[in-house]
């Protein structure tokens, strides 16, 4: 008998929009690409100072919901919390991403955040 997890409808979605929210409420959509893990758990990325971080440090509530390249929401939204990774965690997720994403998370980002000077930062979610 199959388990039935909240993110099995993101689990086979290279791209996600992650519903972030504003002080005042607004939400704010932005598509992200996420590997998902085992159990109930997912993974996304970002860069810090990044808008979407901001958000996310100071409300820890976001929707999730698969989708195309370009944001066009494609299936069920799945409310979720996040928690910002650090050290082997961080690391761990890192990984997962980059096997996932071999080029696009294994070199380009990585690489480009380098060169910015930016901070690269997992992210993971869980349901609510």
């Amino acid at each position: 008998m199959r388990t039935i997890h909240a993110f099995d409808a993101i689990a086979a979605a290279r791209t996600i929009l992650l519903t972030t929210y504003r002080r005042d409420g607004t939400p704010v959509g932005t598509p992200v690409n996420v590997v998902v893990g085992p159990g109930d758990v997912a993974y996304i990325r970002t860069f810090d100072p990044s808008g979407k971080l901001k958000r996310m440090r100071r409300n820890a509530d976001v929707d999730v919901a698969p989708c195309t390249v370009r944001g066009r929401v494609t299936g069920p939204t799945v409310p979720a919390r996040v928690r910002i990774l650090t050290g082997a965690e961080s690391d761990t997720a890192a990984a997962a991403l980059a096997r996932r994403f071999p080029l696009l998370h294994g070199r380009l980002i990585p690489r480009y955040h380098r060169r910015k000077g930016l901070v690269t930062t997992q992210i993971e979610l869980t349901p609510r």
